[in-house]
């Protein structure tokens, strides 16, 4: 006998509706295996492919009531899929690069240079943690996950002018906050 099957436009209208859990399940066993597979394409690891899926499919879950599909849900998931994976990768990129000007800075013996290098570090942390929420959050993608102001727009699902208002605000603080410092690099 022939079953019945929603579409994903059906299965998607009735989770922002009635946050619809079957709906969910359905659209999560639907996409799962393929989301995956691409996943691993380009992560070639079953365990990240796995963990990025599973993250998509959260912020679904968690945003159904927000989510605005221009075209169809099948480019919308994909699309969702291939920014988790550049975020990801832009992540590690991001700690490869700290560990190895950490293991460059461990080598080196000045205690004078190591310690000026992790004053600097906390004193931008704590300038980055002083900018408010969505601000820091904006400037951490673009600045330690490498993501680009398009990337971060679509990630967070706001405009571009507004990523751009953010980023000017952090790096406008940044230089107020850090200008004492700016003759020991000029």
């Amino acid at each position: 006998m022939h079953k019945y099957q929603d579409s994903d436009e059906e299965l998607l209208q009735r989770l922002q509706l009635d946050r619809d859990a079957a709906a969910f399940t359905s659209l999560y066993e639907r996409y799962w295996e393929k989301l995956v597979t691409l996943a691993y394409i380009r992560l070639q690891s079953t365990m990240d492919a796995q963990e990025v899926v599973q993250e998509v499919f959260l912020d679904i879950w968690k945003r159904s009531d927000n989510i605005h599909i221009r075209h169809s849900f099948h480019t919308y998931i994909s699309a969702a899929l291939k920014y988790k994976i550049i975020t990801l990768l832009a992540r590690r990129k991001t700690e490869a690069d700290r560990q190895s000007m950490l293991n460059q800075s461990e080598t080196d013996t000045s205690t004078e240079q190591w310690l000026s290098y992790h004053q600097l570090r906390d004193e931008l942390e704590n300038t980055v943690r002083a900018l408010p929420e969505k601000c820091q959050l904006v400037f951490r993608l673009s600045r330690e996950n490498g993501l680009s102001e398009k990337q971060i727009a679509a990630t967070l699902n706001i405009s571009l002018k507004t990523v751009e208002a953010h980023m000017s605000r952090a790096l406008r603080s940044l230089r107020t906050s850090l200008r004492h410092l700016y003759f020991f690099f000029f």
